[in-house]
């Protein structure tokens, strides 16, 4: 409708907008939202107010393609020769919906080994750990479930740590995730590929980011050298009947790691007795009881609980039994 307004009449215009659809993410309005615009004018002609609209522009907002990934090991992950995992945390910083296609380099320049990647799950269950035989396995070409603008998804590389490695190495593995509606330069259109067949246009990061996660080898191995001095009765040191034979057990623990639940044990020899009270740890006495501290002895072999050892540490024990 047309309507001619006279120059001598004062008339407004008033602005309506309507956002219909998705409300707004951090990277601004949803992805297919219809932002629509109607003018409005007022003036008298003289036999009364009078109020026409103007049409309606409407405008669908195109979508974004942006992505961040991070890692969520809070320092290089310990490894030894194995299997270990890397935990990393993709997130849709994009406007619409979209899935994200995954690639995991382990042979990064500077690496000191090359470890294997063997597969990239999500974590399922939303705990945080790697449950095998729970959390999904992604199949080639590894690609997220589709993500809402905002939504976040724990992941998962495995991989395996060669067996020639040494202790200290470290080893960078670098994951990539790329929009699967595509990526580029900041700014390129993907015509009519974007939500309810709007564009898509690839954000500020390119629709694609990485983020590295370290390994750490940390070997650690526990030695045990078991040596025994004899005294005998009449002050020589020949094994007769009746000679003590003292024993002394040194776990030595090497590497940059540790070990948990080190428990060293010894059981007597036969034809000899154990002489009660005789068992020590770095020279303090333990009780023969299965009691509060680390120490039991029996009628047939002595255990000490050592717990959790850090490399480069050594533990020595030592107890005396007779010669029947």
């Amino acid at each position: 409708m047309s309507v001619k307004v006279p120059r001598a009449v004062a008339f407004s215009l008033a602005l309506s907008t309507l956002v219909a659809g998705t409300s707004a993410h951090a990277d601004g309005v949803g992805a297919g939202t219809l932002i629509e615009n109607t003018a409005s004018a007022t003036y008298d002609d003289g036999t009364g107010s009078v109020t026409i609209p103007s049409n309606t522009v409407s405008v669908r907002v195109d979508e974004l393609l942006d992505v961040t990934l991070t890692s969520l090991n809070s320092g290089p992950v310990a490894a030894e020769p194995g299997s270990a995992v890397l935990t990393f945390e993709i997130t849709n910083t994009g406007n619409g919906p979209e899935a994200f296609t995954l690639t995991a380099n382990p042979s990064v320049p500077g690496n000191d080994f090359d470890s294997t990647v063997d597969l990239i799950a999500v974590d399922t269950n939303g705990n945080g750990v790697y449950d095998p035989g729970i959390d999904q396995i992604l199949t080639g070409p590894e690609t997220t479930p589709v993500l809402d603008a905002e939504e976040n998804l724990t992941l998962f590389v495995i991989v395996t740590v060669p067996g020639e490695v040494a202790d200290g190495e470290q080893s960078d593995v670098d994951l990539l995730a790329e929009a699967v509606t595509g990526t580029g330069a900041p700014g390129t259109v993907f015509a009519g590929q974007g939500v309810d067949g709007g564009d898509a246009i690839v954000g500020a990061n390119g629709a694609s980011a990485n983020a590295i996660g370290t390994l750490l080898v940390g070997i650690t191995s526990v030695d045990l050298i078991k040596s025994a001095t004899i005294a005998d009765r009449f002050g020589g040191t020949s094994a007769v009947p009746g000679s003590v034979v003292s024993y002394t057990i040194t776990a030595n623990v090497t590497g940059s790691g540790s070990v948990s639940d080190l428990v060293v044990s010894d059981t007597f020899p036969t034809g000899t007795t154990y002489s009660n009270g005789t068992l020590k740890l770095d020279s303090g006495s333990l009780t023969d009881a299965d009691d509060a501290d680390v120490g039991e002895a029996t009628s047939t072999d002595i255990s000490v609980d050592l717990g959790t050892v850090a490399g480069g540490t050594s533990r020595t024990i030592t107890f005396d039994v007779i010669i029947d």
